[in-house]
């Protein structure tokens, strides 16, 4: 069976469902501006943006959905920030909504390294004067603050929140997605997998947010994430998630932090 067909046999039955509940959206929700960026990976020569073929939108359509399937997700957050950015390296839980990882300033001290969990409304962090290139699978059991996840003004809750954000217990419409603006824009290599570079549906501004523009995701011939690229409204530069970048972990909830589900 090809893998087109297994998309397609994935998507039936499903064309009942409403618009699709994208990342943008989601997005839009918690007052994370997406700006528009015109690059691409690496190597890679945008020849679009252009219509999706039906392959292309189904696996675009299907994404989400198997990050969600997979369980959780290996990765690596890398996070923009004036005075330098933060890179978290660790995993997040999609069918439970928690992620975990270490925290390492880049280009900054070390004030902010450490260990970091989150759910969509908690984020609780572990400082440590020398943190881990990993995150330990057994987290800390003192040593956490907690407060809430922040809707405005922070690159980090606005990272993490997009992070959570790309597991869906379900997939996408892909009839809609190139209604709405999803098209595709080049082709790349990402650790020897190849890949198509794709936006996802257009974002529309919300009030308190900077503007509108673009999400684009590097994603496999068989519908796998490799890559997210987005702006928000608190950096002058895009966050990037990248997966797979280390073995996944099954996430531990510190005491207090409890997942969604």
């Amino acid at each position: 069976m090809t893998i087109k067909k297994g998309l397609a046999r994935r998507m039936a039955g499903r064309r009942r469902w409403p618009r699709p509940r994208w990342v943008v959206a989601v997005i839009g929700g918690v007052a994370v501006a997406v700006a528009t960026f015109l690059f691409v990976g690496s190597g890679s020569a945008p020849t679009g943006p252009r219509e999706l073929t039906s392959d292309q939108a189904s696996r675009l359509a299907v994404t989400r959905f198997l990050n969600y399937q997979a369980g959780g997700r290996a990765m690596t957050i890398n996070v923009p920030g004036t005075a330098g950015g933060l890179s978290i390296t660790g995993s997040i839980d999609y069918r439970r909504e928690i992620g975990y990882g270490a925290v390492h300033g880049t280009g900054r001290d070390t004030s902010s390294d450490g260990l970091i969990q989150w759910t969509a409304t908690t984020v609780s962090v572990h400082p440590m004067a020398n943190a881990p290139a990993k995150a330990p699978a057994r987290p800390p059991e003192s040593g956490w603050s907690s407060r809430p996840l922040q809707k405005y003004g922070s690159s980090l809750d606005s990272s993490l929140a997009i992070a959570l954000k790309l597991g869906s217990d379900r997939p996408d419409n892909a009839e809609l997605l190139p209604q709405n603006g999803a098209a595709w824009v080049g082709q790349d290599r990402l650790d020897g997998h190849r890949v198509d570079i794709m936006t996802g549906p257009t974002a529309r501004a919300t009030p308190g947010t900077a503007g509108t523009g673009d999400v684009r995701y590097w994603i496999g011939s068989d519908g796998t994430m490799y890559r997210v690229r987005v702006g928000v409204a608190s950096a002058s530069r895009p966050v990037v998630i990248d997966f797979d970048t280390q073995k996944y972990v099954p996430v531990r909830p510190v005491p207090g932090v409890a997942p969604a589900r």
